[in-house]
């Protein structure tokens, strides 16, 4: 599986009408969708698909012709982010109407080429599932954990509660064991997992 960390844009012009993809991360769709209908009032269409990963690691799907004729816009979309394994990515592709119907088979070709080309653009990064950790530790030895946390995780999220911290963050399988090995030399730390 792959993913995307930031937005792509591309567009192509068929038979007059133009076609303008959108590869956004998952998290962002929602919001770019409602911006990119404000910013493009004259577009016809606003074509989407996405498949992201839920909480129990179940991959969602779901898509959108948005008026233009079923299974010629959603769907061709979608297949191209299966083809390519992404996930938690959301594709929008905004369609300005050029005068000429381009017929079931055009449009098809269409919305996969646009979307095609606006992945052939964008970085690519190699999905990995993450477990989140949640640590409850004495404030007074903060220090050495985020140290290793510095050094080995980068991200993580902090709560001061009195006396004590709570960290949280995600890792990997192989971070996970490093955190592991840290532990066992480390017998202050209350690990609370989700």
């Amino acid at each position: 599986m792959q993913i995307i960390t930031q937005i792509y844009t591309n567009s192509i012009e068929i038979k007059k009408s133009t076609f303008l993809a959108f590869l956004c991360p998952y998290e962002n769709f929602k919001t770019f969708l409602s911006d990119l209908k404000q910013k493009h009032p004259k577009a016809v269409h606003f074509v989407y698909a996405y498949r992201y990963l839920n909480n129990f690691n179940q991959i969602v799907e779901d898509k959108s012709d948005d008026g233009e004729p079923k299974g010629t816009s959603g769907m061709p979309s979608l297949n191209v982010l299966r083809g390519f394994n992404l996930i938690n990515t959301a594709v929008i592709v905004v369609r300005y109407f050029g005068g000429i119907k381009l017929g079931t088979g055009g449009l098809v070709k269409a919305y996969s080429d646009a979307v095609n080309e606006v992945i052939f653009h964008a970085t690519l990064i190699p999905f990995e599932i993450k477990e989140k950790i949640e640590i409850a530790i004495n404030i007074k030895n903060l220090g050495r954990l985020e140290y290793f946390l510095n050094s080995n995780i980068l991200k993580f999220e902090r709560n001061f509660i009195n006396e004590r911290v709570i960290l949280s963050f995600y890792v990997n399988a192989n971070e996970k064991e490093k955190f592991e090995i840290f532990c066992k030399n480390f017998t202050p730390l209350e690990i609370q997992r989700q």
